[in-house]
């Protein structure tokens, strides 16, 4: 699906923010004109995606454990000293109400069901009823973009930023259209909050 005006002007303000290359800009406006989603990667100088380094660590192999072939048995000092010959101390249960036993017989005898059981059942019912609305996936989406936002800041403040500034600014294109599919009123005044911070961000 094509872009719409007011993402290609946040897409150029996050790219502006983002200390992109010439080249990197110029492809990545080709994928907005095309509509085409934009790549997690971008490579300076070339549109190859470069290749994933193997994996500098080997899998850790479990040392065996041998195990002696002869049991060991305690000496019966130990045992004694130890808890095997305690005795459980007795603990009365819990007398049920003879009342309602009878009460219970009754109902059951008179009418065929019992009316505890079938209380559990209305109140199973009743919470399967109440069932718990969905989260709202706009609302996701924008903790997601936050997220992101957050990220990248902090890759910033560590000198890593040019890393994952194409991915994060891909990803978040990506929120955003999703959210513009779901509702554009709230994404039009989500686009203006994410293009309000990454200007007041460049100056």
């Amino acid at each position: 699906a094509p872009y719409s005006p007011a993402t290609r002007e946040l897409l150029r303000v996050m790219m502006e923010k983002s200390k992109l290359t010439h080249f990197q800009r110029r492809y990545l406006m080709d994928c907005v004109k095309r509509g085409d989603s934009l790549p997690l990667q971008c490579h300076p100088t070339s549109t190859k995606e470069p290749v994933p380094a193997a994996p500098a660590f080997s899998p850790a192999v479990c040392p065996r454990i041998r195990l002696s072939a002869k049991p060991h048995l305690r000496p019966a000092k130990v045992c004694q000293a130890g808890d095997a010959y305690t005795r459980e101390k007795f603990r009365p249960q819990a007398r049920r109400d003879l009342e309602k036993e009878k009460q219970r017989l009754q109902n059951i005898l008179a009418t065929g069901k019992d009316v505890v059981e079938c209380h559990v059942k209305q109140r199973l019912a009743q919470t399967k009823e109440e069932e718990i609305p969905e989260p709202d996936r706009f609302e996701e989406l924008v903790n997601e973009v936050q997220e992101r936002k957050k990220f990248l800041a902090e890759m910033e403040a560590l000198g890593q930023g040019k890393k994952y500034q194409s991915i994060v600014l891909t990803e978040i294109s990506q929120k955003m259209r999703e959210m513009e599919i779901i509702d554009k009123k709230r994404s039009g005044e989500m686009r203006e909050i994410v293009t309000k911070d990454f200007s007041g961000g460049k100056s």
